[in-house]
């Protein structure tokens, strides 16, 4: 483990964290060591919709996560930042148990929705995903019209019901700021909309079940400047409604968007508090230098 460090006087960051060997922190990380995580005590005081106790994943043999410990606020957002292969989508995808289907993995720790395990041998992880609205990096709307993509939650859970499919797509599609422009042709492809409306159905599309998380990994990486904003714009929105999880590479985004940002490195959480202050006056040199573009 690494050595202790004092607590940093207003303004600063403590230096970096060193190994008995000397190394820096994220060094003796890449070297195998391990680093309790600087955990902000703003983030402890809010109210936790997910609660991830020394959550680890492995691909095999391989270990992609290492003991994650985070609360993830209720109707707040939260952005994971750091650099490419740290671990973030595997955390995010871990969430909603997509990685289940990828022959081999295993889990150490847990992780509790509403302080039950997800991971629990009675969990139904159909109906856990219905729980967790998803927004991939790249839009993925079905070849169906656009009304039958925004109901496509509802049909699979047996909804019949015309009123209420017409009330859930006209509600959702409102949400996700797509109504005006789609209105008039529901019926219509959604493969004829552009990327950034693609982008939006597949918003209205995940909140259409009302899911108590919103997962989004790298919701704008493929998008254009203006459609980038709009996705911005609706996430603020959406934000005391739903408690959301997003994966992002784009500081100015993390630090326009977020509540709170989560600094990760090699499957290791680093340092995770207010985005304000992550962003500012980090409490760790490690992280001021990831967030100023000095490393990463």
């Amino acid at each position: 483990m690494g050595t202790a460090l004092n607590r940093p006087g207003p303004g600063e960051s403590k230096p970096l964290s060193t190994s008995p060997s000397g190394e820096s922190r994220l060094a003796a990380i890449a070297s195998g060591q391990r680093f309790e995580t600087e955990t902000h005590p703003q983030v402890k005081e809010e109210p936790a919709v997910l609660e991830m106790r020394e959550f680890s994943f492995f691909y095999g043999q391989s270990q992609a996560l290492f003991d994650i410990s985070m609360n993830i606020p209720k109707g707040k957002i939260t952005a994971l930042i750091g650099p490419s292969g740290c671990g973030k989508s595997t955390l995010l995808r871990s969430v909603n148990r997509i990685n289940d289907l990828i022959s081999g993995v295993r889990i150490r720790g847990d992780i509790r929705l509403l302080g039950e395990s997800i991971y629990g041998p009675a969990v139904d992880v159909i109906e856990l995903r219905k729980r967790m609205g998803m927004v991939f990096q790249k839009p993925n709307p079905f070849p169906l019209s656009i009304y039958e993509n925004v109901v496509y939650p509802l049909r699979i859970d047996g909804e019949r019901n015309k009123q209420v499919l017409d009330a859930v797509c006209e509600r959702s599609l409102k949400a996700a700021a797509l109504w005006n422009e789609v209105k008039d042709r529901l019926h219509e492809s959604a493969l004829g909309l552009s990327g950034g409306q693609q982008q939006r159905l597949c918003l209205a599309r995940a909140i259409a079940s009302e899911p108590e998380v919103l997962l989004m990994d790298e919701p704008c990486s493929a998008l254009d400047p203006i459609a980038t904003n709009k996705i911005e714009d609706l996430i603020q929105e959406l934000k005391g409604d739903y408690t959301i999880l997003i994966v992002t590479h784009n500081m100015q985004q993390a630090s326009r968007t977020s509540d709170y940002t989560a600094f990760m490195y090699l499957g290791h959480l680093v340092e995770y508090g207010p985005t304000e202050t992550i962003f500012q006056k980090p409490h760790l040199a490690e992280t001021l230098d990831y967030v100023t573009g000095r490393f990463g």
